[in-house]
């Protein structure tokens, strides 16, 4: 998760899992009450999209949406209702969130760091929205000029449209493993940034790895910092492979109790901290883990894999996924 809306950030910090699986590659289901399914939020037509350069065409992003609504996906991340002149990728947010085929049973959340981004997301028929903070401070001053504190001051009137609006707010933590500027980050500093927006009403916490220099170890100790307050069942998390850890610290965080896992299409969105890295975990990956450890996440492996070859395609771009590019001679010659 790179949520950089304020000033452009220098880079800093430079520098998979293989498991032997055997699959079905479809594994549908709908019983969200069962201890094996992990919900799945696809970030790539929001998250994904952002980092990317090459701007993407309205329409492109409203047939990757459609596309990702017939794969299974129950939340799929559409848009963010953010200024133009920081993230030219999310201008045509209205037009995207007007656009797309909205089914039954999947809800489309759309990012909104702030009460005029709130309006405008609401005025286009939003249902969800997220906003974001930091758990280092210098990440938070020099990504939107402001303290952790203020960022959240930010935030209560946006919760507070939410609620008299009946919009769910999810709400994102960046650097919880690692800053690009300070370096290691406290998992207390992480529980207080967590608190804070479950008290605001914030339902859900995506836990994001925002430089990808997580490992499992870290990754089992913020885990134990937050389950003295907060239930895991109530946080998602955001891992990206800069390091090649992603799907190492999804597999801690699942044993550990954790259901909802954050990911993107085809890997979209790269890492601003590292040049060549890798970004978001792909979705094909982490759906192709989980099912092979019994996981249920409802999603068809093999329509997400077709999907994640159309937007590489649309972009020109390499798909990140190793599990696309392994089963794309087979779904081929299907």
């Amino acid at each position: 998760m790179i949520l950089c809306f304020g000033r452009r950030i220098q880079r800093g910090f430079s520098s998979t899992i293989a498991a032997k699986c055997v699959l079905s590659t479809k594994s549908f289901s709908t019983r969200v009450e069962s201890n094996t399914f992990v919900k799945i939020v696809e970030v790539g037509p929001r998250d994904g999209l952002q980092n990317e350069s090459k701007l993407v065409p309205t329409a492109t992003k409203i047939a990757l949406i459609n596309q990702l609504s017939a794969t299974g996906l129950s939340v799929i991340e559409a848009t963010a209702f953010v200024s133009p002149k920081w993230v030219p990728q999310m201008a045509d947010a209205t037009a995207v969130l007007t656009g797309i085929k909205r089914n039954a049973g999947i809800t489309y959340p759309v990012l909104t760091p702030n009460q005029r981004g709130f309006d405008s997301a609401l005025a286009a028929g939003a249902t969800e929205v997220a906003v974001f903070a930091a758990a280092s401070e210098s990440f938070s001053k020099k990504n939107i000029n402001a303290s952790i504190s203020e960022s959240l001051a930010r935030f209560e009137p946006v919760l507070e449209s939410a609620k008299r609006a009946n919009v769910n707010v999810r709400g994102y933590v960046s650097t919880v493993l690692g800053c690009p500027y300070q370096g290691y980050v406290a998992p207390a500093d992480v529980v207080t940034v967590v608190n804070a927006l479950i008290e605001m009403g914030c339902y859900e916490i995506s836990l994001g790895d925002t430089i990808g220099v997580g490992t499992p170890g870290s990754m089992t100790r913020l885990l134990d910092a937050l389950e003295q307050t907060v239930p895991l069942e109530r946080v998602a998390v955001h891992c990206h492979d800069t390091y090649g850890q992603a799907l190492a610290n999804i597999l801690t965080a699942v044993n550990r109790g954790v259901r909802v896992v954050d990911s993107s299409i085809a890997g979209l969105g790269g890492c601003p901290y590292a040049d060549g890295a890798s970004g978001n975990v792909s979705t094909e990956d982490v759906v192709y883990m989980l099912s092979g450890m019994g996981y249920e996440t409802g999603v068809d492996l093999d329509a997400l894999v077709r999907v994640g070859y159309f937007i590489s395609s649309e972009m020109g771009r390499q798909n990140s996924s190793r599990v696309g590019n392994a089963l794309k001679t087979k779904l081929s010659n299907a």
